[in-house]
């Protein structure tokens, strides 16, 4: 059975047919699904947690997303405490850094993060990294902030392997996504990172609804589409699939605290 440890399963695009996904992630093998609560309003946290609130094998995370870091409102830090102490909520973020875009300027990017990590630690739970162009910027801070090895990952990993190791010697795991699965040669690096990164520190995502796997590109991405990704993931870790899914299911419920 394998845990999806970042999806955004409470969005719009899952509004018609959600009870039918979490049947089909089920009978994938995917049992559990982290609804990632981060998005452009402290709304998106709210709906994440209501819909983890609805099963067992659902939980939620709260954020915002860095694209979206300079429409914060003050107000939203006091809400954000408050869910931050739900026992369904299991994360902080996704939050971080994203260079890529630059859709809210880089230093408010830095001092959200900053601000969102003070609470991941306050709160003693994990905070979930989005990183994109921002390694070095993204790493500094990790640093200056002391956040202690497990208690961050870098989701959808789409760094190169020194990158990765860079992040796996202070002691934070690292999420691969679909992306791994692409045919081109982009992909290289990040099928290259999934080699170098040790068992006891990788996850698996789908980052649902976006970056579907080979072969179900074009596709809206849904949690039992995260098999895809195994295969490839297993394959660059030099292990079977059923082994991954037992190492992955264990280092994500020792991440997120998950006594299931």
């Amino acid at each position: 059975m394998f845990i999806d440890s970042h999806a955004h399963i409470d969005g719009p695009e899952f509004d018609k047919d959600r009870d039918e996904i979490i049947q089909r992630a089920h009978d994938a093998g995917v049992e559990t699904i982290i609804v990632i609560g981060s998005g452009d309003t402290i709304d998106v946290a709210h709906r994440a947690l209501t819909l983890a609130k609805t099963q067992n094998n659902l939980f939620a995370t709260v954020g915002i997303h860095p694209h979206d870091a300079v429409s914060i409102k003050q107000p939203w830090w006091d809400e954000f405490e408050q869910l931050a102490l739900d026992p369904k909520v299991v994360g902080i973020g996704e939050t971080g850094l994203d260079y890529h875009y630059d859709h809210s300027p880089r230093e408010i990017q830095q001092d959200v993060f900053r601000r969102f990590i003070d609470l991941s630690q306050r709160c003693n739970k994990p905070v979930i990294c989005h990183v994109r162009d921002a390694h070095d910027d993204a790493i500094k801070i990790l640093r200056e902030c002391n956040v202690p090895a497990q208690k961050a990952v870098i989701h959808c990993f789409t760094g190169t392997p020194e990158q990765a190791t860079a992040y796996v010697d202070m002691g934070y795991y690292i999420s691969f996504s679909g992306i791994v699965t692409f045919q081109g040669k982009n992909a290289n690096p990040i099928r290259e990172a999934v080699s170098v990164t040790p068992h006891d520190q990788l996850l698996l995502e789908t980052d649902c609804p976006y970056l579907s796997p080979h072969p179900q590109r074009g596709k809206r991405n849904e949690p039992a589409f995260m098999v895809h990704t195994a295969q490839v993931v297993a394959k660059h870790a030099n292990i079977s699939v059923q082994a991954l899914a037992e190492i992955t299911t264990s280092n994500a419920k020792i991440f997120f605290g998950l006594t299931l």
